[in-house]
């Protein structure tokens, strides 16, 4: 495939691969040890359909940024559905945790804007 995208539209795909990431890793939970086959399956599909995104994303954005981006925010919005869904505990430190990941997504995207500026 020829086709590189833009800057708007790897960060649109990036998204979706953010998105696609969050879908498969709360049906990972769902699946039960692939006990439940549905979400297993769902899973594998979405999983599939992140890393094919990021592969499209990487031909336009820095590996680096993209891969921060994908797993920091992926991570952060994992997090959020453990606590909000799952009724995981929203500890302290947790919180604080989540936050520096927030903060290392935000700098590590300002670094990759500047860079691109110089």
């Amino acid at each position: 495939m020829n086709w590189i995208p833009t800057a708007a539209q790897a960060w649109g795909l990036l998204a979706l691969a953010i998105a696609f990431e969050v879908v498969g890793t709360t049906c990972m939970k769902l699946a039960d040890g692939f006990s439940n086959w549905t979400p297993a399956m769902v899973m594998f599909g979405c999983y599939a359909a992140a890393f094919a995104c990021n592969t499209l994303v990487v031909r336009t954005l820095d590996l680096s940024v993209t891969y921060a981006v994908w797993s920091g925010v992926g991570t952060v919005l994992t997090a959020a559905v453990g606590i909000l869904w799952f009724r995981e505990p929203a500890t302290a430190m947790k919180l604080v945790c989540i936050g520096l990941i927030v903060i290392g997504v935000i700098g590590l995207h300002g670094a990759s804007r500047a860079s691109v500026a110089a």
